[in-house]
């Protein structure tokens, strides 16, 4: 049977392959990245950088592409023998990269370049790529005894089975839920879209009625307009109690046995905790500065966050006679109040948001800013029929890059939104070797009278996924493990951030924002009003954000692993951040995904850090023109396509021409008034 992931393969086969190909050509690719690994060790060459830090870099190139098709299908399109050759083949991957920062002789060729580093003539990317690989080394254990060894070997192969577990619980959770309303009077405030996606949800399950699920297009519209308090609370507390159930997909275990294992790796590298090895990779540097950091921020949210808490509490209770709001309330007087205040709601602004014309958007403000054209193409194998491709191409009509699209929810794809890539940009002989890119969201399905329109929260969505694609589409380096978003990860969502401001801006949704009926461009009273409730509730948000990154330090941040109460655990975090009365049903770390499964452990502050980045930014463009060619000729060159070549503060200085401010954010967010 010829293996398509076998083959030398550009665009990835997804039409050709078949579950039974993944684990056999993860084997074999690993045992060809062994041999050249091999290769490297055993050249008999004095140790340089091009024999052996290059030579590292290029190596295992398929068994790259191998994992970044497989486990993107196992984020975007998977089932149950997915999942199952997931949890085969995590701990032979996690062995495998073992063998590679734990292999001695590797480690010596790699430590007497390093040694020589100051005598030799290296490029700034060339000097990057020496500094982080050494260091990925003695960061990983290379410098432990043999017992050491061993011990480091087993966490990372139990971790690596531990997150995955962790994401298919919350997954398996989401897809298990439903609220099947057989009155339509339970649906009452809900609109029309709304309810017509609910019966069409419920006929593609064979039942009557109208059905709600915890996919954010069913959950946050229910959440945001239905009157029945009862069925909010009922549809909140089982959002907010995913992996809390004491059954077969309960996390509390996994949770616990995640931090205690990575406390103890990283006191086994002499580090004190989680965080502290974390962060020695990161802008912040330390948990101090991060905690610093959140807390200057909660300094300046708080009492404005109380205060829109109490405005909020006393709006309910004249609307609707509501002596203590709850969390499950929040959303529905927000939207009510936001209504009162600025009269404007997403059903006013939904019909000028149709899919394809804001996807259409953000191609033309690319285009405005950095000369990107997008051909949508149809003969690229997609993994799934409503994935769309394009073919990306530069202003001297050069091939940049190939992106696909994935918008809806689905059974086998996970909550949220992400971008990816499924092929590193880098230079090898001569050749400029392009990116495959991927933007995966869960947006609203069309219906049968109605196209899928966002609401405006998803729009800013689209455009924060889509930064981040630009970073990797316009990656131009030669190391791939230095490309793209292949930053630190406190600086990673400056490019993402950073293009959501362009959905406030009239010069922007000019080019986009059209009712899909009539074709009228948005009015400009509408855009008004957007900008003008751009800051409402923006205390409470802030601190909403705050909270996660204090959830995410208590775990990381200090020896967590004599916690045996993930829930009173998670209580005393969010101790200094609470508005709302505590609900003893709900534990947000159980389905904290994004430090349990994804990246984010001990980095959930970045969010917030990298605000402050975008805000600066912003505040530049803002300065010369949104749509300014030579701003964001610089923003394209010092930023988006110099990836991870250099220290990100370097690279920030050499676009802004000093460091960030914190002003523009607390500007913006109306926390402080603009001087001036």
């Amino acid at each position: 049977m010829s293996n398509p992931l076998l083959t030398s393969f550009d665009k990835a086969p997804f039409e050709q392959m078949k579950n039974e190909h993944f684990k056999p050509a993860f084997l074999e690719a690993i045992e060809k990245a062994r041999k050249e690994i091999d290769a490297i060790t055993e050249n008999q060459a004095f140790p340089s950088f091009e024999n052996t830090l290059e030579a590292l870099d290029f190596s295992g190139r398929q068994l790259d592409r191998v994992s970044s098709v497989f486990f993107n299908l196992n984020s975007a399109e998977t089932n149950e023998q997915i999942q199952q050759i997931a949890q085969e083949v995590s701990p032979l991957l996690s062995a495998f990269s073992n063998d590679i920062t734990l292999n001695e002789k590797l480690f010596q060729r790699i430590k007497s370049v390093y040694d020589q580093r100051e005598d030799l003539d290296l490029t700034p990317e060339q000097h990057t790529l020496l500094e982080k690989k050494y260091k990925s080394f003695s960061r990983n254990g290379a410098n432990l005894n043999e017992v050491e060894k061993k011990r480091l070997r087993e966490i990372d192969a139990e971790l690596s089975k531990l997150k995955l577990k962790f994401g298919e619980n919350v997954l398996a959770e989401t897809n298990k839920y439903e609220m099947l309303l057989a009155n339509e009077s339970d649906l009452d405030g809900l609109p029309d879209g709304a309810k017509e996606a609910a019966a069409q949800l419920a006929i593609s399950k064979d039942k009557k009625g109208w059905l709600i699920t915890l996919d954010y297009p069913s959950y946050i519209p229910f959440m945001k307009y239905a009157k029945n308090r009862k069925l909010r609370k009922q549809l909140a507390l089982a959002f907010g109690s995913k992996g809390f159930h004491d059954d077969e997909l309960d996390n509390k275990e996994n949770v616990l046995k995640i931090v205690s294992l990575r406390h103890e790796r990283a006191n086994l590298l002499g580090y004190n905790t989680h965080a502290d090895f974390v962060l020695e990779e990161r802008m912040a540097e330390t948990p101090k500065k991060v905690l610093d950091f959140l807390n200057e921020l909660l300094e300046k949210a708080k009492p404005a966050a109380e205060k829109e808490f109490d405005e909020l509490e006393a709006f309910a209770k004249e609307l609707d006679g509501i002596d203590h709001l709850e969390k499950w309330d929040s959303a529905f007087y927000s939207e009510k109040m936001k209504q009162k205040l600025f009269d404007l709601d997403d059903e006013k602004l939904k019909p000028y948001f149709k899919l394809e014309n804001v996807v259409d958007g953000v191609f033309k403000v690319a285009g405005k800013l950095f000369g990107l054209t997008f051909k949508e193409v149809f003969d690229v194998e997609k993994y799934h029929e409503e994935v769309k491709t394009f073919e990306v191409y530069d202003e001297s009509g050069n091939f940049i890059s190939l992106f696909y699209a994935d918008f809806h929810p689905r059974p086998g794809k996970r909550g949220g939104a992400w971008m990816t890539s499924y092929k590193s940009q880098y230079r090898l002989d001569g050749k400029n070797s392009r990116p495959h890119i991927s933007n995966v969201c869960n947006f609203t399905k069309p219906t049968e009278t109605k196209p899928s329109l966002l609401t405006f929260n998803e729009v800013t969505t689209l455009f924060h996924e889509f930064g981040h694609g630009l970073h990797g589409m316009l990656a131009n380096t030669t190391y791939p493990s230095l490309s793209g978003t292949s930053v630190y990860w406190d600086f990673v969502e400056l490019p993402s951030q950073v293009l959501e401001n362009w959905c406030y801006e009239k010069e922007a949704l000019e080019l986009f924002a059209f009712h899909y009926e009539t074709g009228e461009v948005i009015p400009m009273e509408l855009v008004k009003k957007i900008k003008e409730s751009a800051t409402f509730q923006e205390g409470m948000a802030t601190l909403r954000q705050l909270s996660f990154g204090f959830l995410d330090m208590a775990w990381h941040g200090t020896d967590s692993s004599s916690a045996t109460d993930v829930k009173k655990y998670e209580t005393e975090a969010f101790e200094g951040t609470n508005l709302f009365p505590e609900t003893p049903e709900t534990c947000m770390s159980t389905a904290f995904s994004h430090i349990f499964q994804g990246g984010y452990s001990s980095g959930y502050y970045s969010y917030k850090w990298a605000e402050v980045l975008d805000a600066d930014a912003f505040d530049y463009f803002k300065e010369n023109g949104i749509f300014n060619k030579e701003v964001a000729a610089k923003f394209k060159i010092h930023v988006l396509s110099k990836g991870g070549t250099e220290n990100p503060m370097t690279l920030y200085k050499r676009f802004r021409g000093s460091e960030p401010k914190i002003e523009p954010l607390l500007e913006r967010a109306g926390l402080i008034k603009k001087v001036g």
